[in-house]
C-alpha cells in the first residue's frame, strides 16, 4: 500500500475530524480511508486516533505524526510543482559540445531519453574532442572528460571515467602478461595524441610518458576507438576508458593488463558558466544527464 497515499489519508482525516468527511474530500470510500489510517499506524507502530461514535481525536503520538506528515507531503508537493514547472518551461535550443567517441557511444540513446521527456527542447550538439570555450563560443553545457582545474566555470561531475591499460588474448599470448610496467614493450604501445602524460606520478603513467617521447615507429591516433580496432587486432596495447574497451572487455576481445597500477578515476563533467538562473532548458538537461549513466556507470559493468 503506498505509503504517501496513507499519510494523505491520516493528514486529511486530522484536519477534518471525520473519516466520512475525509472519503468525501479524497473521493474514496469510508472503509478505503480507514484501511488507509490502519495502514499507517501498523506501519508506526503507533495509535494515531481515539475514535468515538461522534469524533476522532489525535493521540499524543498522533499529534507529533501530523507535524511530520504534514511536512513531508509538502516537500513532495514542492518538487513535483518544481520538476513539473522545469518541464513545461524547458523549450529553446540548448548548444552542447562533447567528446567524440563518448559522444558516438553513449550520447544518441541520452539525447533520445531527452527529447522524449522535454520535446520542446532542441539540441544541437557539436562533436569535438579539443577544449572549447564555452562562453566564447556560445556554448550552454560541453561534456569534459579528465582532471579539471579550478576555473570560473561551474562543473558538475557526471560518472567516473576509468582508464584501463589493456591488449588483445592473442597480444597476451604471444607476448606474455606483464607484472609491472617496466616490463612493457615500448614500441607496441597504441598511443592516443591528447593524453596528458604529466598528470600522474604513477609508475604506469611514467612508463608510458618515457614510450610516448622515445617511441616513433608505433602508431599514435586522435580517436580512441581507432586504437581499440588496432588493440583487438593484436598490433599493440592501449591505456583507454572504459566508455571505450568496456563492451570489448565483456566479449572477450580485450584483457586488461596490470590492474595493481591502475590510473586514478578522473570523471566526466557537465561544464556550464553559471550556477544561478540556469535556464530551464539547461537546468532540466542537467538533472537528466546527472543519474542516467547510473553509479557505476553501465559500461563498467564488464
Amino acid at each position: 500500500m503506498d505509503r504517501l497515499e496513507t499519510m494523505k489519508a491520516f493528514v486529511t482525516v486530522a484536519e477534518l475530524g471525520s473519516f466520512t468527511k475525509a472519503a468525501e474530500k479524497l473521493a474514496t470510500s469510508n472503509q478505503l480511508v480507514s484501511k488507509y489510517v490502519s495502514q499507517f499506524e501498523e506501519q508506526l507502530g503507533v495509535r494515531l486516533f481515539n475514535r468515538t461514535t461522534r469524533r476522532v481525536h489525535l493521540t499524543q503520538e498522533g499529534e507529533q505524526c501530523l507535524q511530520h506528515a504534514i511536512h513531508i507531503l509538502d516537500s513532495v508537493h514542492d518538487m513535483e510543482n518544481h520538476f513539473g514547472e522545469i518541464q513545461k518551461a524547458a523549450k529553446g535550443l540548448l548548444h552542447i559540445s562533447a567528446p567524440v567517441s563518448f559522444s558516438t557511444l553513449h550520447l544518441a540513446p541520452l539525447i533520445r531519453d531527452f527529447k522524449k521527456q522535454y520535446p520542446e527542447v532542441g539540441v544541437n550538439l557539436e562533436l569535438s574532442d579539443r577544449k572549447v570555450d564555452v562562453i566564447e563560443e556560445g556554448f550552454d553545457v560541453t561534456l569534459r572528460i579528465g582532471h579539471l582545474k579550478s576555473s570560473s566555470l561551474i562543473a558538475k561531475k557526471i560518472a567516473p571515467v576509468r582508464l584501463v591499460l589493456c591488449a588483445s588474448p592473442s597480444y597476451i599470448e604471444k607476448y606474455g602478461a606483464p607484472t609491472h610496467p617496466e616490463e612493457l614493450n615500448n614500441s607496441h604501445f597504441l598511443r592516443y595524441s591528447y593524453m596528458d602524460y604529466s598528470t600522474s606520478e604513477n609508475p604506469l603513467m611514467k612508463v608510458l610518458r618515457a614510450s610516448s617521447q622515445s617511441n616513433q615507429s608505433g602508431l599514435a591516433a586522435n580517436n580512441g576507438e581507432m586504437l581499440m580496432a588496432a588493440a583487438i587486432a593484436g598490433e599493440g596495447y592501449i591505456l583507454q576508458p572504459t566508455f571505450i574497451v568496456g563492451e570489448a572487455l565483456k566479449q572477450g576481445k580485450l584483457k586488461t593488463m596490470l590492474n595493481n597500477f591502475e590510473l586514478e578515476t578522473m570523471g566526466l563533467y557537465a561544464v556550464y558558466p553559471h550556477r544561478k538562473l540556469l535556464a530551464p532548458k539547461l537546468r532540466a538537461f542537467i538533472d537528466f544527464i546527472s543519474s542516467y549513466f547510473g553509479d557505476p556507470p553501465y559500461w563498467d559493468h564488464y
